[in-house]
């Protein structure tokens, strides 16, 4: 059965919409069906919004919201039940782009890749078959510029964040942390269990998108040798 959305007042300049309090490739449907809306027919005062797991922060210049009470956060929550309500269910995963990210697990990369194995009572191989198997949903896009959280990841390789961050870690890093993957854009800190690393380089403001995933795409992971990644490294060069 559908939730009904939730709407909350976040701050003087932002309204929060929860479609959903489970995280689910439909309740990430809507959300990017939302937020596709208010990018492509914007309301008067909308600045942007940022997707969550299960919903929407909508950014707005208070000034520029006209209700009839003068109240703002009102006014905008008002427009938000309207467009929750006319748009239909019609997105769905499927509807973003499809990638597929080369990883190399040897473990001058993978440096957990031997513990997730070993809590999860595996071999390093069925870890990477395992990881590379998935499909896998963008659900948003953070903590750090183009660091996407995927969602849909096997539970026999779900492993607890280190306790202890590192300090730094690698771009290109890939990493589990509890039931999800993801991959870190640049070097930055980050706790996440580390079990290889792309190649690819995920954000770039050089570039006119300058992330290379988007919340709503799919992504699968392929493993390469040692070899291909220091080639494809070079080839970037």
């Amino acid at each position: 059965m559908e939730e009904t959305p939730s709407f909350y007042s976040l701050s003087e300049t932002a309204v929060t919409v929860n479609l959903g309090s489970v995280v689910s490739p439909t309740v990430q449907a809507r959300v990017q069906q939302l937020l596709m809306d208010l990018d492509n027919d914007p309301f008067q005062g909308y600045q942007e919004s940022v997707p969550s797991y299960i919903g929407l922060t909508v950014f707005y210049e208070p000034m520029k919201i006209f209700g009839e009470e003068r109240d703002a956060a009102s006014e905008v929550i008002s427009i938000l039940k309207r467009r929750v309500k006319q748009i239909k269910d019609q997105m769905n995963a499927s509807n973003g782009k499809h990638v597929t990210i080369p990883v190399c697990y040897d473990r001058d990369y993978g440096l957990d890749l031997d513990d997730v194995a070993k809590r999860n009572g595996l071999t390093r191989d069925e870890v990477i078959h395992i990881h590379t198997s998935g499909d896998y949903l963008v659900y948003m896009i953070g903590f750090a510029p183009g660091f996407p959280f995927l969602g849909g990841m096997d539970e026999r390789i779900a492993t607890p964040r280190h306790a202890q961050p590192r300090t730094e870690i690698s771009a290109g890093s890939v990493g589990i942390a509890g039931g999800q993957t993801g991959v870190y854009p640049f070097t930055t800190p980050g706790g996440w269990q580390l079990i290889g690393q792309t190649p690819l380089t995920l954000f770039s403001a050089n570039r006119e998108v300058p992330s290379l995933l988007q919340a709503g795409d799919r992504v699968t992971f392929k493993e390469i040798s040692k070899e291909e990644f220091l080639q494809m490294k070079v080839g970037k060069q």
